[in-house]
């Protein structure tokens, strides 16, 4: 069964309304800018801050593999002997361990989301499948958009579209808006910026705008990667040839909270120094200007 790695109540920017937010482990894309590198692996993962770490030893003496030791730079793995089944994090006194990435029965999870029901309601919310990648686990997404059609929640799936048309009808058929990210119309960037190629992700949209399901577009808008007049173009003139243009275009302003998280995963953010940062207001609002030209309704911020 995927695993979930957080679950987000009061969520502002994962559709309309207050949302709660599932965000399901495991996704094909490698983006370089991810801001939840703990989703992109679909198995659990040990995450490690420092600065929360008292040296206790808690974690060392309770590992049934011997697999962390106590340094001068704080816990470390000894071995990949290690079986992640979170003794550590559940031991250590001050959280400095933590497990990302857990089951749930489908009763527990709908018990979670029942408990902002109200909020949700009053705001013309609902709850958003996010990730990682959610169509990485199809069977699993529609089990999840059933049961929540049931229970009468609106849905929506916050996706790349990095699937098969068969995987996306299923889905569109059980979600009332997807959220679609557009990384780059660059095929060749678009693999070096995110580890696979643009195309399943443009007729993925081309799908989505003939199936009739409403869906926002959502660009990460990246000063060195993606922020360049020229791709914006691109972009908009893309968008505005679909059988159904997306009712919103959302610039998503760059920003690297992903730093942090990698720092915790023992990995490294940006490993090959690409030139990112977030782009100005002068690029924001010609970016803006540059998608209105082709009729198309957008903004910055979810």
């Amino acid at each position: 069964m995927p695993l979930i790695f957080d679950i987000k109540r009061f969520a502002l920017n994962d559709g309309p309304g207050i949302r709660t937010t599932l965000f399901l482990k495991g996704c094909p894309l490698r983006c370089v800018w991810c801001h939840n590198p703990e989703g992109q692996r679909p198995e659990a993962q040990r995450l490690y801050t420092k600065k929360k770490c008292i040296g206790c030893g808690t974690c060392v003496s309770v590992c049934p593999q011997g697999a962390l030791q106590l340094t001068p730079d704080g816990i470390r793995p000894t071995s990949e002997a290690c079986l992640l089944c979170g003794a550590c994090a559940e031991a250590c006194p001050t959280t400095a361990l933590t497990m990302s990435g857990r089951t749930w029965t489908m009763d527990e999870l709908m018990a979670e989301v029942e408990k902002e029901r109200q909020v949700m309601e009053e705001s013309g919310g609902g709850v958003t499948l996010c990730g990682g990648e959610p169509l990485m686990h199809p069977d699993y997404a529609v089990q999840l958009l059933d049961e929540l059609g049931r229970r009468r929640f609106h849905r929506a799936v916050d996706t790349t579209l990095y699937a098969s048309p068969d995987v996306i009808r299923r889905v569109a058929q059980r979600c009332e808006l997807f959220l679609v990210d557009l990384k780059h119309m660059d095929s060749a960037l678009h693999r070096r910026y995110t580890g696979v190629a643009n195309e399943r992700i443009l007729d993925g949209l081309r799908l989505v705008a003939s199936l009739g399901t409403p869906y926002w577009v959502r660009i990460p808008l990246i000063e060195g990667i993606n922020a360049d007049e020229a791709n914006i173009t691109a972009s908009a003139r893309f968008l505005a040839s679909l059988p159904t243009p997306p009712q919103v275009v959302n610039l998503l302003v760059y920003h690297d909270i992903g730093k942090n998280k990698h720092a915790r995963l023992g990995t490294t953010y940006n490993p090959d120094a690409l030139p990112m940062s977030a782009p100005s207001d002068a690029v924001q609002q010609r970016s803006l200007d540059i998608l209105a030209a082709h009729g198309l309704a957008a903004r910055v911020g979810g």
